[in-house]
């Protein structure tokens, strides 16, 4: 995207994404597993394009409106929540002789269809010759610098702790405690409502207290989570435990992401924004890793205990850079 802007490289993006699923239809219809693998790859990559979007939308406003901006786009998230487990159940049989195909034709349509509507958006201006004249940083002394460290910490932890406790929940709730899937998967879906139905108001909060305020709201919010974790073991503890979980995400990510737009020169975006998404979704892919190896091995309790220590680090972290940061003072409005 830093060659060839932003709307051609989101077109791409979907393209891969289109790519990727009509490969998966295709497996679908053979039985090819590895193709079907192939196909996944595709779609990850389009994934990872996806992931960028909330930038763009923080860059298309003016600063003081990038919280609201960032939010609009996780709000999309539920339209996504509702449509794909529709897409799951309708398109099963839509291809006889060939289950799921039909979804993931669905899939592609959407892909097409987001394409075609990604090439619409306008770059931002480029920058004037006087900001390109300004010295741009190497990588390294970019991600040292503290207002850089700060906003990544709280979304690579925001983003890492609900993973890793989204992913072993529902294994805790039917293999552990023998509820039935259909009730795991209510819990997971007031999990997914809670992470994106906050983004109503989260632009707004951190417009009235401050990005830094909001995420260790988010932070306290994850300290909820695992006391009701700990209290017990029934439906209740587990739906109140996953809807703070998801509501601490969103204030932590949204936070983050905000902040992180304000901490590097509009020449070094392209690099800050790729350095916090591998740091962010690297880690949690780690963390869905090992969320089942850790339930598995020690229980639902080991995994909430687990998620203490980098709760307490980022909140640590983050009264620091309020109350003593250079840049507190604007952070903290």
């Amino acid at each position: 995207m830093s060659k060839i802007g932003r709307a051609r490289g989101f077109a791409c993006g979907a393209a891969l994404g289109l790519i990727g699923a009509l490969v998966s239809t295709a497996a679908m219809t053979t039985s090819g597993f590895v193709l079907f693998c192939v196909g996944g790859v595709f779609v990850g990559f389009a994934a990872a394009f996806s992931q960028q979007y909330r930038f763009a939308a923080a860059e298309s406003v003016r600063e003081a409106y990038a919280p609201q901006a960032v939010s609009v786009i996780l709000l999309g998230s539920i339209a996504g929540a509702m449509l794909g487990p529709e897409f799951a159940v309708r398109g099963e049989s839509w291809i006889g002789g060939a289950p799921f195909a039909g979804t993931f034709m669905a899939i592609a349509a959407c892909f097409g269809v987001a394409c075609c509507l990604l090439l619409l958006y306008r770059d931002v201006a480029t920058p004037t010759s006087r900001q390109a004249s300004v010295k741009v940083r190497g990588l390294r002394q970019m991600v040292a610098r503290r207002v850089f460290v700060v906003p990544v910490l709280g979304s690579v932890v925001g983003q890492g702790v609900m993973v890793f406790v989204m992913t072993a929940a529902p294994l805790a709730m039917h293999v552990a405690d023998g509820y039935p899937l259909s009730t795991a998967a209510s819990v997971v879906q007031a999990h997914v409502l809670a992470m994106y139905i906050p983004s109503l108001f989260t632009g707004v909060l951190i417009g009235r207290f401050g990005a830094v305020r909001v995420m260790l709201a988010g932070t306290g919010i994850y300290g909820v989570m695992v006391a009701v974790g700990f209290l017990g073991r029934e439906v209740l503890h587990y739906g109140v435990s996953m809807v703070a979980l998801g509501v601490g995400w969103n204030f932590l990510f949204i936070g983050g992401t905000t902040l992180l737009a304000r901490a590097h020169q509009p020449a070094e975006k392209f690099r800050a924004q790729a350095v916090n998404d591998f740091s962010v979704f690297g880690l949690s892919a780690v963390a869905s890793l090992s969320a089942g190896m850790v339930m598995q091995l020690f229980g639902w309790n080991a995994v909430l205990w687990a998620s203490i220590p980098p709760v307490l680090a980022t909140t640590a972290v983050l009264v620091w850079a309020w109350r003593w940061h250079p840049g507190a003072s604007t952070w903290a409005r």
